[in-house]
């Protein structure tokens, strides 16, 4: 098993340094292209939302991120220590946002669900959040012990 967890300040410049260090981590197991766009797509959406929703832009606070490879399976978890979801299951659908005055969508956890095998969120008002993502990578042929 390989793992990696890095923190970096809220602001969504962050996102792009979130996407290239989970596509490079991934880099031994030779994924494909579409499964690097997904896994990129996946992680931009999650820390997206930690910064906005979770943190409201605050940038004195941390994103955690941690990845864990196990032969072919990726684990993604994404946590802020924000103010949390109030209804998970509403944020699940699509269309639904917290960000109406922006243009937000509503579309971020429908994308990560339809991305991944498998999507849960952990909240607790006030506390934080944590998203937890897996997803099968079809390409590799490397296993860490």
């Amino acid at each position: 098993m390989n793992k990696m967890e890095v923190s970096f300040s809220a602001i969504l410049d962050n996102e792009n340094f979130a996407r290239t260090t989970v596509a490079a981590f991934l880099t031994p197991l030779n994924p494909t292209i579409d499964e690097i766009i997904e896994v990129k797509t996946i992680v931009s959406e999650a820390v997206s939302n930690a910064i906005i929703h979770g943190y409201g832009h605050n940038e004195k606070c941390q994103v955690i991120m941690k990845m864990t490879i196990e032969e072919n399976k990726m684990t993604l978890i994404i946590q802020d220590f924000g103010k949390g979801i109030e209804d998970i299951e509403a944020v699940r659908k699509p269309f639904y946002t917290t960000a109406k005055e922006t243009e937000h969508t509503g579309m971020g956890m429908s994308i990560i669900e339809t991305l991944a095998d498998s999507f849960d969120i952990e909240s607790v008002v006030n506390i934080g959040t944590k998203y937890i993502i897996t997803k099968k990578l079809h390409c590799g042929n490397v296993t860490y012990d």
